[in-house]
């Protein structure tokens, strides 16, 4: 059984109502370029099943999701000539997330192009890093 939303541009375009510059497809995913890139060739790849988070995509989809980011993300790379490559995903708005589709980032990347990654810091009491790892840990039993 296939899930779409039918208010999501992205099952639209898995649907093939609207165009995208299309650049790999398998029967569980679809990868195309993006139309506001950080940089050229800066490519999404999805599963064609509408998950509106990572958290709700299937486990089963990990592997067919794995092997379209590398060979999607080797063709970035090729076509590109990039040096490196980026990969990130949002979840919710606060993280960033404008289409509520799950999808993967793989932007290319080259020496001095002046992208920057977030600022890092560090936690402000040496044992708040253990109370919160322990509080996760908790969780996930």
């Amino acid at each position: 059984m296939t899930t779409r939303d039918p208010d999501c541009i992205f099952c639209k375009i898995v649907a093939g109502e609207i165009p995208c510059a299309k650049v790999y497809e398998t029967g569980t995913c679809l990868a195309f370029l993006d139309i506001a890139p950080v940089s050229a060739g800066h490519a999404l790849v999805l599963p064609k099943d509408h998950h509106p988070t990572l958290m709700d995509v299937p486990a089963s989809l990990g592997g067919d999701l794995l092997e379209a980011l590398g060979k999607v993300g080797r063709a970035v790379m090729e076509a590109t000539g990039a040096e490196g490559l980026n990969l990130f995903q949002n979840n919710y708005e606060a993280a960033g997330q404008l289409v509520h589709h799950a999808h993967f980032h793989l932007v290319p990347r080259f020496s001095g192009d002046g992208l920057r990654l977030w600022t890092q810091s560090s936690y402000d009491d040496p044992d708040e890093m253990q109370r919160l790892a322990k509080k996760m840990a908790d969780l996930l039993k």
